[in-house]
């Protein structure tokens, strides 16, 4: 318990430098635009909340604020796609699967929580789609765009809560050093692609994505991982630099799938692709990712998973 304490109060005093930094550089370079930097850091704030009070009360906790993130990252989702009335009925019983795969979590019954929305979900979410009227108007579009919403933003999400439940001792932590990690990650390639960047991945899609940031963040997230894991995490030191990789390349293939998802359901709707600037899924985009990957190579390796 102290370890943990200590561990947190770390955190938050790295996330206060974290905050006063970005705070000063907005200020003395008004000219350039830090506002996903900014964004990332209310980001970490957020997760560290919910995870200390998980570590420090009741994983309950930690369990309910994720199945409410998992919500508004797939609402939001949903708001960009272009839909009719009839699409709706889809929506909702895809809404209606988030409690039900969080109490697959509570309950610890892994073998359900991993197939219930890749094959469950999967085969019969498209019914209420089909027994509505026009039901073959717009189908594949209707249902391939509802059930990407839902592997992103509630299957792949759904693994930071698993993380408590499968290994009590070690699971807040890991996730700590997940979401740490991954943040990190993100916010090394926005600052190199800033100032260095002259490769584009996906300029269309994303401008602040480049290859100098790619390799850039590689190193340092694989560095940051390197000094923390062992307080953060039960890992010898080659399972702590291969977990920074992991998590950097994670991240990266996360951010640039999310960064063309949005893009293309948001082409020509100018005022809704500001606005989605701010979103959960900008906040979230790589832990879509990072979560699932972790947690799937944690658990082949460890027994502790």
């Amino acid at each position: 318990m102290n370890s943990a304490l200590w561990t947190q109060l770390v955190i938050f005093i790295s996330l206060l430098t974290a905050s006063l930094l970005v705070f000063l550089v907005k200020r003395t370079q008004p000219n350039k635009d830090f506002s996903s930097l900014s964004f990332r850091v209310k980001t970490w704030w957020g997760m560290f909340v919910i995870f200390a009070f998980a570590t420090l009360f009741n994983p309950i906790v930690s369990l309910l604020s994720l199945m409410i993130l998992c919500f508004f990252a797939l609402k939001e989702y949903y708001s960009m796609i272009k839909t009719r009335k009839v699409d709706r009925r889809a929506f909702l019983w895809a809404y209606l699967s988030i409690p039900v795969q969080f109490y697959w979590i509570y309950i610890e019954w892994y073998g359900m929580f991993i197939v219930f929305i890749p094959i469950y979900v999967f085969l019969f979410l498209p019914l209420p789609r089909i027994l509505g009227k026009k039901g073959t108007v717009g189908f594949l579009r209707s249902v391939s765009s509802t059930q990407w919403g839902l592997m992103l933003m509630v299957f792949g999400l759904s693994h930071l809560a698993y993380f408590q439940f499968a290994s009590p001792k070690y699971g807040p932590n890991l996730v700590l050093f997940l979401v740490l990690l991954t943040q990190l990650n993100d916010v090394i390639h926005f600052l190199i692609s800033l100032y260095f960047g002259k490769r584009k991945v996906a300029p269309t899609s994303n401008p602040n994505i480049s290859w100098e940031g790619f390799l850039g963040s590689i190193l340092i997230t694989t560095l940051v991982a390197y000094l923390v894991y062992p307080y953060l995490t039960p890992f010898d030191v080659t399972f702590g630099i291969i977990s920074g990789l992991l998590i950097a390349i994670g991240g990266f293939c996360g951010a640039l799938t999310i960064s063309v998802l949005k893009r293309d359901l948001l082409i020509g709707d100018d005022e809704k692709s500001t606005n989605m600037k701010e979103s959960y899924l900008s906040r979230v985009d790589s832990l879509t990712y990072t979560a699932p990957i972790f947690f799937h190579v944690i658990r082949y390796f460890y027994d502790f998973m």
